[in-house]
């Protein structure tokens, strides 16, 4: 059993969501820590029934504290001692289909702008002109 209370960046590296405790500590610090939904620094304290936000990979993790631990515990300990309640991750089929960009390509193109769009359903076809920057002639 824990303590009543006990440091995030330290409960997260027990619960083996890091594998160091500096790298918890800098995501605390990198801002992809929050509890209670407020960004968390590293060494605020988390007790049974918080609710912890993890940024990692492009995914959120939600955890919910069942137990504080101060040490390092085996995996089977530390997934009893909180509730993920994290939503599922996208079906790989539906990522690899999402267009992409090549890293360091810059900005797209307006013409590759409107075919995103299109892609995305918000297709601009629904405009009668009155967009800005469109000259209209008086009669």
């Amino acid at each position: 059993m824990g303590a009543a209370t006990v440091r995030v960046d330290s409960w997260l590296w027990a619960i083996r969501i890091y594998k160091t405790r500096s790298a918890a500590t800098a995501a605390c610090r990198a801002g992809h820590v929050k509890v209670n939904s407020e960004r968390a620094k590293a060494a605020q304290s988390v007790k049974i029934g918080d609710e912890v936000r993890v940024r990692i990979s492009g995914s959120d993790k939600i955890l919910e504290v069942r137990e504080t631990l101060v040490k390092r515990v085996a995996a089977a300990v530390a997934v009893t001692s909180y509730l993920d309640h994290s939503p599922p991750l996208p079906d790989p089929v539906e990522v690899a289909l999402a267009p992409q960009r090549d890293r360091g390509a810059g900005r797209p193109t307006k013409r590759e702008r409107r075919d995103l769009e299109k892609l995305r359903g918000r297709d601009d076809d629904a405009l009668d002109g009155s967009a800005v920057g469109v000259r209209h002639t008086p009669a």
